[in-house]
């Protein structure tokens, strides 16, 4: 299913596109206009030139690329970030190098997935009381390691 999604790119760069028919995720383009270099443990805002208007009970999910956090140490600082349906903004990756050595960041560089999420609001009800389940109040490894 496809929902449409107005966009305005100001950068130079293809739209995100969906690289196979079971893709999840659109690949986000830097938008520099000189290389930048993200030191160990730095972080940084790095401008795509996009701005979007998701339909209201959508948001979208900014994720790291794995080849990029595997190979070279650079992930999303706040991953998954998530751009609301009402900012109007510029989308900008906000990044950190976890690796050991500098990396540079070109214009034009693959730094980020978008993937587009429905989502439902909360309405809550105030108990007294919550339903027992077996599970109960276990957790942080409550439910073993294997």
């Amino acid at each position: 299913m496809k929902i449409p999604v107005q966009v305005i790119n100001k950068s130079p760069h293809n739209l995100p596109a969906y690289q196979t028919a079971g893709s999840s995720g659109m690949d986000l383009k830097a938008w520099l206009s000189e290389p930048f270099t993200l030191q160990p443990m730095a972080r940084t805002l790095i401008p795509t030139g996009l701005y979007i208007a998701l339909p209201l009970g959508y948001e979208a999910q900014i994720r790291p690329r794995s080849g990029l956090a595997i190979n070279k140490g650079l992930t999303v600082v706040n991953a998954p970030g998530t751009i609301d349906s009402d900012y109007r903004g510029e989308i900008k990756i906000a990044m950190i190098n976890l690796g050991q050595e500098a990396q540079v960041i070109n214009d034009g560089d693959r730094i980020a997935q978008m993937i587009i999420s429905k989502y439902e609001q909360a309405d809550w009800a105030l108990v007294e009381e919550l339903e027992d389940t077996v599970r109960s109040s276990g957790g942080f490894g409550h439910s073993g390691n294997r």
